[in-house]
């Protein structure tokens, strides 16, 4: 698209609402310029319009697992155990392998309405654990893998240091992950060449298991110039975690991060599974977003998070699929919402007098932390922000007789076969009539790379 370009849609979901037979303009950069009606042509696009939905949460490499964890070898299985599986795979991967392994996925994802994704990516090194003579070469893999796919990026290159609380050295296992606060401050100004329309370069802490405190506030305070800057962390995912942290550090981990770290809107806390009800208002009042990822914790044994309590203290709340068990939108709103329904055992959890449509509260509330955690002008078709559409076929049997509020609800409840027809990411059609337009090349590659993976 080298100029302005308008499209009509049948139906759309501005901030303000619905409106029908609704018109888009985006520029050449693939921002929305205008979403007026005086447009003299514009370029008709049969269906509904909603805004793409951001992916909070990614580690790509894990896509590949999915299906090689689902059995026991020996007694009790957990998420610790899954964790030994994931570092023995992450050793086979080389710089090659994890470009087409993420570029699958981010077609996966787009075909399923995620239209950016934030990367939390710590696998640095080669096999043995030694920096690549190009240090950032793994995280240009996956820079590699969302230009070929056309999905947005929000790269968060991923500080990760010991093992456990107390500064423990790490495992042989993740000896491809461990970088120095200055090695990783390298890292994250090398890439910061990426900044551009399509992708935003922020920073991750992998954990306070993993980052000790002082590292913590070494980094934070190293970005602390940009207060927009997107700092992700995983928190309080696992009651042992959550027991360790207060052996050490004498808080629980949000407790911590609340009391100790400037959280505020800029930061996204990964999980936050348990939490006090204190915890909860407290992050809910930092402004910080809760990335809540319910396939992966739901395969992982997490438990679940204290949703109602959190959105009722006004949390920003944003959706991620983590180890992608699941790579769909509606299905990680609707457990989102199911696990609330079987704790309470009622329906329409997290419906309100304001927004009566389940589905209507889930999408938009998912898109405005969503946005909030990339660092990055998505979630809404409105001037300024990146155009990022979704069109759904409301003649679809999801959809068809649905009617505004109805079409949300319809597209997160009603399952499959899907209603999403086709998919604009940074204002190109990367989906059309639900095929990526590099799929098939995309797909060989990931099948090769499985092939050779799988036969180790």
């Amino acid at each position: 698209m080298t100029q302005n370009t308008t499209y009509q849609f049948d139906l759309a979901l501005f901030p303000h609402g619905w409106q029908q037979d609704a018109r888009i303009t985006v520029d050449a950069s693939g921002t929305i310029l205008a979403t007026a009606d005086d447009v003299k042509y514009a370029e008709h696009v049969p269906g509904v319009a909603i805004p793409g939905m951001p992916n909070s949460h990614s580690h790509a490499f894990q896509r590949a697992m999915a299906g090689l964890t689902e059995y026991r070898a020996a007694g009790r299985d957990n998420f610790w155990s899954w964790r030994e599986r994931m570092y023995d795979f992450a050793l086979r991967l080389t710089p090659a392998d994890a470009t087409a392994i993420a570029a699958q996925l981010y077609v996966e994802m787009l075909k399923a309405g995620y239209t950016t994704v934030a990367e939390f990516h710590y696998l640095h090194h080669d096999p043995a654990g030694k920096p690549y003579a190009d240090r950032s070469v793994m995280a240009k893999a996956i820079l590699d893998a969302a230009h070929s796919s056309g999905i947005g990026l929000t790269l968060l290159p991923t500080l990760y240091m010991t093992s456990d609380f107390g500064g423990l050295p790490p495992t042989e296992g993740q000896r491809r992950f461990i970088n120095s606060t200055d090695a990783f401050l390298d890292l994250y100004t090398d890439l910061t060449s990426a900044n551009g329309p399509q992708t935003r370069v922020g920073v991750a802490l992998h954990s306070l298991r993993a980052v000790p405190p002082e590292a913590v506030h070494t980094i934070v305070t190293a970005v602390s110039g940009d207060p927009s800057l997107p700092v992700h962390i995983h928190a309080a995912e696992q009651m042992q975690e959550v027991e360790a942290c207060l052996a050490t550090l004498k808080a629980r981990p949000v407790e911590w991060l609340l009391d100790n770290t400037n959280l505020g809107p800029n930061w996204c806390l990964i999980h936050a599974t348990h939490m006090t009800a204190d915890e909860t208002r407290r992050l809910a009042a930092s402004g910080a977003v809760a990335a809540v990822c319910p396939s992966t914790e739901g395969n992982l044994g997490d438990g679940f998070f204290p949703l109602i309590d959190y959105m009722a203290a006004d949390g920003q709340l944003a959706i991620g699929t983590d180890s992608h068990i699941s790579i769909s939108p509606p299905e990680e709103l609707r457990w989102l919402e199911y696990a609330q329904r079987l704790q309470t055992q009622s329906r329409n959890v997290m419906a309100t007098d304001h927004m009566p449509h389940t589905g209507v509260r889930l999408w938009t509330a998912a898109l405005e932390g969503g946005a909030r955690a990339s660092g990055r002008p998505v979630g809404k078709l409105a001037p300024g922000q990146r155009a990022d559409i979704l069109v759904l076929d409301p003649d679809s049997p999801a959809l068809c007789g649905l009617q505004q509020d109805q079409i949300l609800d319809g597209f997160v409840f009603s399952g499959q076969p899907t209603a999403l027809r086709h998919v604009m990411a940074g204002g190109r059609w990367v989906v059309r009539d639900g095929l990526h337009r590099d799929e098939t090349d995309i797909a060989a590659r990931y099948r090769q790379t499985m092939k050779k993976l799988l036969s180790v």
